[in-house]
């Protein structure tokens, strides 16, 4: 699996478990205090090839996430899964971690996300939805956000990752009705 686009990682052992995955180049950050000449680097990069920003399932992963977000707007996003992304001794979380499939399908697919963001869906949907604020949110956010392929959220995040990425009504309710299900069949 060929990727045009530079793929976004944390750091080296990120790059050599992609280019395992996949045939890519990477851009590393190396950790969460990214400088200035990296920023500049990934935004080279969208203006030529794009970019996707693939950190890892984290709070430093989802700030570096943002960073990046915010100063380098069109970029694609790939999230993977918390319990794909642990190390097999337990100790230690992140995409060097995952398996060859879970890095192609997280790459495959990959969303981009919009800054002109239309609210289809409310935060009182996700209330009603048991998304936000009740016994069991937490869980439903988890599988919803695995389903959408939107990644990990809490539940103020959910709503703006909904509306950044697009989600419509009806594919919001899909989800939320297997989710639904599963929980029934649990």
């Amino acid at each position: 699996m060929k990727i045009k686009e530079f793929i976004v990682v944390e750091g080296k052992d990120d790059t050599t478990t992609i280019k395992r995955a996949v045939d890519a180049d990477t851009i590393e950050t190396n950790g969460s205090a990214i400088n200035e000449e990296t920023i500049e680097k990934i935004k080279r990069a969208q203006e030529t090839r794009g970019v996707i920003i693939f950190t890892d399932p984290d709070f430093p992963g989802e700030k570096i996430r943002k960073t990046i977000a915010e100063k380098v707007p069109g970029a694609k996003h790939a999230f993977i899964p918390k319990e794909v992304a642990i190390a097999k001794n337990g100790k230690g979380l992140g995409v060097e971690h995952a398996s060859l499939d879970a890095i192609r399908n997280a790459l495959r697919d990959a969303q981009t996300m919009t800054e002109t963001i239309q609210e289809e869906i409310t935060q009182e949907d996700l209330i009603v939805a048991g998304l936000i604020g009740g016994s069991g949110s937490k869980e439903r956010r988890i599988m919803l956000g695995k389903l959408l392929k939107i990644g990990y959220t809490n539940g103020k995040q959910l709503h703006k990752r909904l509306m950044m990425f697009q989600i419509s009504k009806n594919e919001f309710a899909d989800a939320l009705a297997l989710v639904i299900q599963e929980e029934k069949n649990e």
